[in-house]
Parts: structure tokens; C-alpha cells; sequence
């Protein structure tokens, strides 16, 4: 039973999605919900990757296009398209991405952190990556990707300019 124990220890949880042609992880516990897209209001002045605010039953709810985040190709929303309700900070915010795929366990034997990977300026927004066999997947720390720092969502608490 300590072997068992130790080795659920040792594991980790992803939300695994798609976008274009690669596949990114998220952490398990910052995904609050998975909703289908719907009808987003345009924020002025918003970074472009910012679509706009949802009604999230009663909240509004900031939603980011990942592709455009991340500068990738933008492609047209489909049926298997998909807004990923995260937790960064006690702020919900919604991320678009082109397909949920799975909910993965992976050792931490098979993650390879992204120093060890990656020198790039922006390489703090990867936090690794998970060799699954034939595939690797990006596991991407939403909350740095999306911080104000980084030109990420914006805050509900005045983040306005005059």
C-alpha cells in the first residue's frame, strides 16, 4: 500500500488541449470548468489575444484566444472548440483552445523541466514537458502566461487607463 501511495504522489494531473497541431497540459486543480463557446462581449482596448468577457452564470469572466497568446495560426471555431474556465490568483478567466482532449497522469519521471529544454526569454511560461509515448505535450503555466505582466488578461479591479 506504501508503494501505491508513493507512486499517486509521484503522478500528476493535466488537462490536455489542442491547439493547431500541438498538444499543451495544464495542472488539473486550476481547471475550474469546460464550456462550450458562446457569445463573447468585445472589451476597447483590450490586447488583441483578448477576446472579451463572458456572463459565466452571473460573473463576468475575462476570455483569452491561447492561439493569438501564443502566436499561433488563428483558425475558425469548431464544434470540438472549447473555453477552459482556469484559476489564476482567485480570478477565473477563460482560455480558448481548439480541442479538450484528455485528463492525463503522468509521472514526474517523465516530465523534463523547461530549463533544461528551452533559453528563450519567454521559456518561464513553459513549466515542462511530458513525454507520453509518442507525443510530447507542453505543460504551460496559464498563470504566467496570463499575468498582467505579460500583457495578459485584464484584472476586474481597474486595470482602465485615462
Amino acid at each position: 500500500m506504501a508503494d501505491a501511495e508513493r507512486a499517486a504522489q509521484d503522478e500528476r494531473q493535466l488537462v490536455v488541449f489542442r491547439l493547431a497541431d500541438e498538444e499543451y497540459g495544464v495542472d488539473v486543480s486550476t481547471v475550474r470548468e469546460i464550456i462550450h463557446p458562446q457569445q463573447i462581449t468585445r472589451v476597447p482596448n483590450a490586447p488583441e489575444f483578448v477576446e472579451g468577457v463572458i456572463n459565466l452564470r452571473g460573473r463576468v469572466c475575462p476570455v483569452v484566444d491561447l492561439r493569438k497568446r501564443f502566436d499561433v495560426a488563428v483558425g475558425e471555431t469548431t464544434p470540438e472548440s472549447r473555453i477552459v474556465i482556469v484559476d489564476i490568483d482567485g480570478e477565473e478567466v477563460g482560455v480558448i483552445v481548439d480541442a479538450v482532449t484528455e485528463v492525463l497522469s503522468i509521472t514526474e519521471e517523465r516530465l523534463s523541466e523547461a530549463s533544461e529544454v528551452l533559453t528563450f526569454s519567454d521559456s518561464d511560461t513553459v513549466e515542462g514537458i511530458a513525454d507520453v509515448g509518442e507525443r510530447l505535450v507542453i505543460l504551460v503555466g496559464l498563470a504566467t502566461v496570463l499575468s498582467n505582466e505579460n500583457g495578459g488578461a485584464p484584472s476586474r479591479e481597474g486595470d482602465a487607463t485615462e
